[in-house]
């Protein structure tokens, strides 16, 4: 409950105070490139339940239909004004949206596609016994991802094979030490790994 209740009110929170910024992305995307505002695209959340995580759109339109569902730094589908997006990870704002509907939390197991879901072990697949976050140890731990995946000759089965385990690994973790301090210390480090970008 307590952990519920401050994910309402820092989700509020958020959409309130970030409503300018986000009016700003929303415009920037539209002069920018042909296609909606917003990705939509389906995860699978607590319980193996399946819901639609939204986004600022950063790709093309249809990009999921040209290349796999993972993206280096090189990826051509990204746009000019998302890959400013992702850099400073703007892209995940409406993310707060799921939060507030209970889709997911602020801090907890970053969630995949069920194509990627349909490749963990039965020992992975218990990362989807508590609510996916914005923010978790996965995500911190590999906030470099896009560059990892560039210095791979294959990104995507790099991806399946190796790095997608590795996240679910750290994520597992969560689980053994999840608590109302915990996450705020992932949070804070989350913004500090943000805030120092160069």
């Amino acid at each position: 409950m307590t952990k519920r209740a401050v994910d309402l009110f820092l989700s509020l929170c958020g959409l309130i105070v970030l409503t300018p910024l986000s009016a700003a992305i929303a415009i920037a995307i539209k002069l920018d490139s042909r296609g909606p505002i917003l990705f939509k695209q389906e995860r699978v959340g607590l319980d193996g339940q399946p819901f639609e995580i939204l986004k600022f759109r950063s790709m093309v339109k249809d990009a999921t239909r040209l290349a796999p569902n993972v993206s280096s730094t090189d990826d051509p589908r990204v746009t000019g004004v998302g890959a400013f997006l992702r850099r400073w990870f703007l892209d995940e704002l409406p993310q707060l949206i799921n939060v507030l509907k209970g889709d997911m939390s602020i801090v907890g197991p970053r969630p995949e596609t069920p194509e990627y879901v349909a490749l963990y072990s039965p020992e992975e697949r218990k990362v989807l016994s508590v609510k996916p976050g914005i923010v978790g140890p996965s995500t911190l731990a590999f906030v470099n991802e896009p560059e990892i995946l560039a210095g791979c000759e294959d990104p995507h089965s790099y991806y399946i094979d190796t790095l997608m385990h590795q996240r679910v690994k750290l994520d597992l973790e969560y689980l053994e030490h999840q608590s109302l301090r915990y996450d705020l210390q992932l949070l804070g480090k989350q913004l500090q790994k943000i805030v120092a970008k160069d």
